[in-house]
């Protein structure tokens, strides 16, 4: 078994890139949701919401301190990032990420594009705009087997932006992991509980149209599961970093 592909984005719900190599730790991902937009409640807001937000792209230059947007590939905004009051924002109505504000145009260009208030927001050092766990990974094989048990001919995994998609183990094999500690490249790590999926899965990864009911078919496929959100729709697994290192395409995973 063997990572098969690595997928982050700066900015939390916008399109993902998918580098050769990673640098994880405590955190997550080093520079992997950094930044979040919230909205005039101060809550998270995703593609769950909007269907915009794929059709932006982000890069962040740390060493530079500079972040530059692009809308459908074209160059949008480059910007160096100077951070204003700290705040915070609500993911899921349940914890709060905290951070500060964004200083310059970043607040008015991305309100004028989605069409209503939306604050940004540069996560702070305890943790970064992710979900539950701070990593998250997938089997392709279980991509795989859903698209089949739908009877269609593939789902793009991106749907699910896990940061770490996992060849050569069976369908699900993933859910296994719980609290087992495992080793990619230099990375020691511990697997997680499930990923409660929501609307976003069923945006298409590059237009952000509904354009696939993946909730349905996990339902017809998996049926109803816990997670710590209670039931619903689980694919996926969190994991968690014990050991800060680096994680590449075709590193092996190593089980303790």
């Amino acid at each position: 078994m063997h990572v098969a592909t690595l997928s982050t984005t700066p900015i939390k719900g916008f399109a993902l890139h998918h580098p050769a190599s990673i640098e994880v730790n405590e955190r997550g991902v080093v520079g992997d949701r950094d930044f979040f937009l919230v909205d005039e409640t101060g809550s998270m807001f995703s593609t769950s919401k909007t269907g915009e937000l794929p059709g932006f792209s982000a890069l962040y230059n740390n060493s530079q301190n500079s972040l530059t947007v692009f809308e459908s590939g074209t160059l949008l905004i480059e910007e160096e990032v100077h951070l204003g009051e700290a705040t915070s924002g609500k993911f899921f109505k349940v914890w709060d990420v905290a951070g500060h504000k964004v200083l310059g145009p970043w607040d008015e260009l991305f309100s004028q594009r989605l069409g209503r208030p939306v604050t940004m927001i540069k996560a702070g050092p305890e943790r970064a705009g992710t979900d539950v766990g701070r990593l998250s990974l997938i089997s392709s094989r279980s991509v795989q087997a859903l698209a089949e048990s739908a009877n269609i001919s593939d789902i793009d995994p991106r749907r699910f932006r896990m940061n770490i998609e996992i060849s050569g183990i069976p369908a699900h094999e993933e859910d296994t992991w719980l609290d087992q500690e495992f080793t990619i490249g230099s990375a020691h790590l511990r697997g997680g509980g499930p990923v409660q999926r929501c609307v976003a899965t069923t945006r298409n990864p590059d237009t952000g149209v509904v354009d696939l009911k993946v909730l349905k078919l996990i339902k017809d496929y998996r049926g109803r599961q816990e997670s710590e959100f209670g039931l619903g729709f689980n694919f996926g697994v969190y994991g968690f970093c014990l050991t800060p290192g680096t994680i590449s395409v075709g590193d092996n995973i190593y089980h303790a």
